[in-house]
């Protein structure tokens, strides 16, 4: 009996150290933001006179994306023509020093779009990822394709 009992509080035993370390791992990952394509707008592009529109939808599970200081440059965006990213400014999505859970859409405006060779249309598409308080970078998200023209 004494047996069965001891076989019985182990399995229990086990059965709850299981669980609880994949919730940790749940709750863990969800704190790392994570970011979904939505769309960018226009797809034609006249150089120097339209603005472009990245539009992307985020979770973290943690509250902690963007900051107070304007200095912190923690949105990242590349134009596949180039070599070398772009960084701009998030403002703090919620307060910080709060730990809550937030998902939203965010509009990425760039301006100044512009052709690089000397021909009269090119192609892009660019790459975006976001980076939170704890300095820790979301997935990167590719756009689609867009045409610039003089």
């Amino acid at each position: 009996m004494l047996k069965r009992g001891y076989t019985y509080v182990l399995t229990c035993l086990s059965f709850v150290l299981i669980n609880s370390c994949t919730k940790y791992e749940e709750v863990k990952e969800s704190e790392n933001p994570s970011i979904t394509y939505s769309m960018i707008t226009p797809i034609n592009i006249k150089e120097f006179k339209d603005s472009v529109q990245i539009t992307i939808k985020y979770k973290d599970g943690n509250g902690d994306l963007g900051d107070e200081n304007p200095d912190e440059l923690n949105i990242y965006v590349k134009d596949n023509r180039l070599d070398k990213a772009d960084f701009y400014h998030l403002h703090a999505l919620a307060p910080p020093g709060t730990s809550i859970a937030i998902d939203g859409t965010l509009n990425i405006k760039l301006k100044n779009t512009f052709l690089i060779g000397s021909g009269n249309s090119e192609t892009t598409s660019y790459e975006v990822k976001i980076k939170d308080r704890a300095g820790n970078w979301s997935n990167t998200i590719t756009t689609e394709m867009v045409t610039i023209t003089k």
